[in-house]
Parts: C-alpha cells; structure tokens; sequence
C-alpha cells in the first residue's frame, strides 16, 4: 500500500473560498494502473480497463467511485483548444498586491474575469500568478488596464506571453512497461515501482 498526502476541497462561504487539506488516503497498485489508464484516455470503458488490469468491471467502477469521493480524481473530461475559439494570446500576468492580506478580495474579483482560467498565490517577486487568454493584443491590454490592474489592491502587474506550449501532462501516477500497447491489444499492463514507493 503506499500513503499519499491529497487533494483540497474547496469550502465555500459568502465572501471567500479557502481549502482544507483532507486526511490521508491509501492508494494502491491497481488504483495507480487505472489512474494511469483513465488519465491517458478518459473516454476508455470499464471494460477495457478491466481487461488491461485483470479485474471485474465492477471492481473498477468502484475503484473509481472510491478514487472520486476521496478527490483523488478531481475531474474528467474534455479540454477545448482555446485557439479554436479565437482566443489566439495565452498570457500569464504575475500580480503584485498592495497587502498580501488582499489576496482573497483580490481572487474574488478576478474570478469575475472569463478569461482569466488559473489563479495561484505564490512565492517569489508576485503575490499571484494568472494564466488568461486574450482574442488579441488590444483584448489584452483592456484585460491588463482596465479590468485587471483596475482592481482595489492590485499594486502592479507583469506580463508574459506564451510563445508556444511546448510541454503539458499530469502529474506521473506511475513508471509502466509499454502500457499503451497493452491497452490498446487488451493485456494486462505490469506497473513497475521503486522500493521505496
């Protein structure tokens, strides 16, 4: 069994949202071989991660389930290509605040920006970090100027516009022996962990 330390839920409460570290929960083998499975292709069947796996249908439903209530999974679906939309800029704004104690007022205003699809508070020369996407230069600079840095409490903002995304992936579950074409041929995938995991 291994012990992995998880996943936030979000409380909600009329002003402000905070997160709550949950308990810790037990991740084994299979559940890693079938977040690995269902991460890589979150359209596959049951079926055919049963097969991959060499349990009932059942049991990986329920699995699942399991996975789902604890957050461990935190979401599936599709991801729309913002290009395709005609949102052509991604641009991540580094925000300095006035008062780090600003941040959750500040969140709350900056949720009400659409484009605006990631928020962190962080470390470093920023207060926060957001990653938005703009249609143009001149959406951008209205997004900047007038709805971004026009917030009570955002000192100064930094602009960096992404170039190209040359790399995204999730997080590593787990090192497997060529898991793909066993899934795709309906064998069992054989999961590979160090000692110490």
């Amino acid at each position: 069994m291994f012990t992995v330390c998880f996943i936030h839920i979000k409380k909600r409460t009329h002003k402000t949202t905070t997160q709550t570290f949950l308990k810790m929960e037990k991740i084994d083998k299979l559940d890693k071989q079938i977040m690995e499975i269902i991460s890589a292709n979150a359209r596959i069947p049951f079926k055919d991660v049963a097969a991959v796996c060499g349990v009932s249908r059942a049991a990986i439903h329920q699995r699942v389930q399991r996975l789902i209530d604890t957050n461990v999974i935190v979401g599936s679906g599709y991801v729309i290509n913002p290009k395709s939309l005609g949102y052509k800029t991604c641009t991540y704004v580094g925000i300095r605040l006035e008062k780090g104690s600003m941040y959750e007022r500040v969140v709350s205003e900056l949720n009400k920006i659409p484009e605006i699809v990631e928020c962190h508070y962080t470390t470093g020369p920023y207060t926060m970090l957001v990653k938005l996407y703009a249609r143009d230069n001149e959406q951008l600079m209205d997004l900047l100027n007038r709805k971004i840095q026009g917030i009570t409490g955002v000192d100064s903002t930094e602009t960096l516009i992404s170039l190209d995304q040359s790399i995204k992936k999730e997080v590593p579950i787990c090192v497997t022996d060529n898991l793909e074409e066993k899934i795709q041929k309906g064998g069992k995938a054989k999961i590979i962990l160090s000692d110490d995991e």
